[in-house]
């Protein structure tokens, strides 16, 4: 069977062997007839060379064991091919399955008998600083296959495979995992440089009055800082408990590259915790320059209420449709009821900017 490259949005493929362009189906994802994304076969001091999923099933059948290689097949899990194929021939546990009908959960990395097990929260390919714009990958890795399952493009996996067909030697497994989370960690930190480069925007055009919709940019970063953060907070733990009872063919260098991962996420679990404060600190600053100008508003409101309050009364009164009306016979009586009201009016308002007024130094 063939195989397809899926590029960056992961919905073009490439011909496949003999220059056969591979059938496309009903779905459209880039992918062969089993759900396949792309494939490799990694043999030690050779560089990487691609191979289908009947390619991968010879491959096992007649490999011999201990010589170091391993296959790396990496799905679509909405193509209708792919379960099947994976149920079928993937050695898989239920739990896996499991985690792949659940949908988007926090990260872990766990031992499943001798294979590692993961759940890796990655950003997607068109990234655009949304919550929604984190996606699930979910890979079983064990001696000799590591199978990896998505629903949508990650950055992460877009960067494995490119160093992947550029020829970088992966030594196991277990290094393809640790490449993986490495890249995944670095394209976290990148997105932390990037937010807290928009928070420095906001904040700077905030600090010079200019108009924008600031409580909105915040809130969404906030969601996002928020969502990564809860998702990616239990992977650092789930390492260090794999690394506490590896599976005995994991490599002493292999635990190394594990623990270096964790360290990585570590650091960027602490830049998306400070970017969180920074954030929360902004929101704080921007509710309260809105409370003020609100605050404001109502005491003007206030003011022109109680200013009109002497004028609405001297009118009622003197509207009455009855005898005795003051003044209503006087040739200058309007302009006395005039600076009558305006009198009033002005005495009222000292009195009122007395008491409604902030006083000076507060």
């Amino acid at each position: 069977m063939s195989t397809t490259h899926e590029s960056g949005n992961g919905r073009q493929s490439q011909p496949a062997e003999k220059g056969r362009l591979l059938p496309q189906t009903a779905t459209g994802y880039g992918t062969d007839a089993d759900g396949l994304i792309c494939g490799y076969l990694f043999e030690p001091g050779q560089p990487a060379r691609t191979l289908g999923c009947e390619g991968a099933l010879r491959w096992l059948d007649n490999a011999a064991a201990g010589d170091g290689a391993f296959v790396w097949l990496h799905f679509h899990a909405a193509h209708t091919g792919a379960l099947p194929w994976l149920r079928q021939y993937g050695q898989l546990p239920e739990a896996f399955f499991a985690a792949l009908s659940a949908g988007s959960r926090s990260s872990r990395i766990e031992r499943d008998g001798e294979t590692l097990f993961a759940v890796i929260n990655d950003v997607t390919f068109h990234f655009g600083f949304d919550a929604s714009d984190i996606a699930t990958l979910w890979v079983s890795a064990g001696p000799r296959l590591v199978i990896s399952v998505r629903r949508q493009p990650l950055r992460a996996i877009d960067r494995l495979r490119a160093a992947v067909k550029d020829g970088e030697p992966l030594q196991s497994s277990v290094e393809l995992l640790g490449h993986l989370l490495h890249d995944q960690a670095d394209e976290l930190q990148r997105i932390a440089r990037e937010a807290g480069e928009r928070v420095d925007d906001i904040e700077d055009q905030w600090l010079a009055r200019r108009p924008g919709t600031y409580a909105t940019d915040l809130a969404r970063l906030r969601r996002l800082t928020m969502r990564l953060h809860r998702l990616l907070t239990p992977e650092p733990g789930a390492l260090a408990r794999v690394l506490g009872s590896p599976p005995g063919w994991l490599h002493p260098m292999h635990l190394q590259r594990l623990r270096e991962a964790g360290d990585d996420f570590n650091v960027t679990l602490r830049d998306i915790a400070t970017l969180q404060d920074r954030i929360k600190l902004l929101q704080d600053e921007v509710a309260s320059r809105v409370a003020e100008q609100n605050n404001r508003s109502l005491f003007v409101l206030t003011m022109v209420t109680v200013l009109a309050l002497p004028i609405n009364l001297m009118a009622g009164l003197l509207g009455m449709n009855v005898g005795g009306i003051p003044l209503s016979g006087h040739p200058a009586g309007f302009w006395w009821v005039l600076l009558a009201i305006a009198g009033i009016t002005w005495a009222v308002a000292w009195l009122a900017l007395r008491r409604l007024a902030p006083r000076r130094g507060s």
